[in-house]
């Protein structure tokens, strides 16, 4: 249940699990990304003109940061459980197991 185990350093509760997290970043391969990791100033992510699969490049549909793992996850279908884990998902998708996630940035 919500709110079940101790807030973490930062005072918050529940941040892993039961949906993917939106993210405003489009997605790219981390090779891809200038400095994909630790930088403080945006853009963390690519351009929406590189964010298509290059798996389907007929198919362009930009794709989003997503991070977390859903309530839908199990050990043979999700590729990772972590909070900073990144995974690309196509801004056309409709599913039950996405969410967002609210960040403060210091001015």
């Amino acid at each position: 249940p919500v709110g079940s185990f101790p807030a973490n350093g930062y005072g918050l509760h529940d941040m892993a699990g039961n949906v993917w997290q939106w993210t405003t970043d489009w997605y790219q391969e981390h090779r891809r990304i200038e400095s994909p990791c630790c930088t403080m100033e945006n853009p963390r992510g690519g351009e929406r003109e590189a964010s298509f699969d290059p798996l389907t490049p007929d198919i362009k549909i930009p794709r989003k940061v997503t991070k977390g793992g859903s309530f839908l996850c199990a050990p043979s279908y999700c590729r990772r459980y972590r909070p900073a884990a990144r995974m690309a998902q196509p801004v056309d998708t409709s599913t039950c197991h996405l969410g967002f996630r609210c960040i403060a940035r210091p001015s």
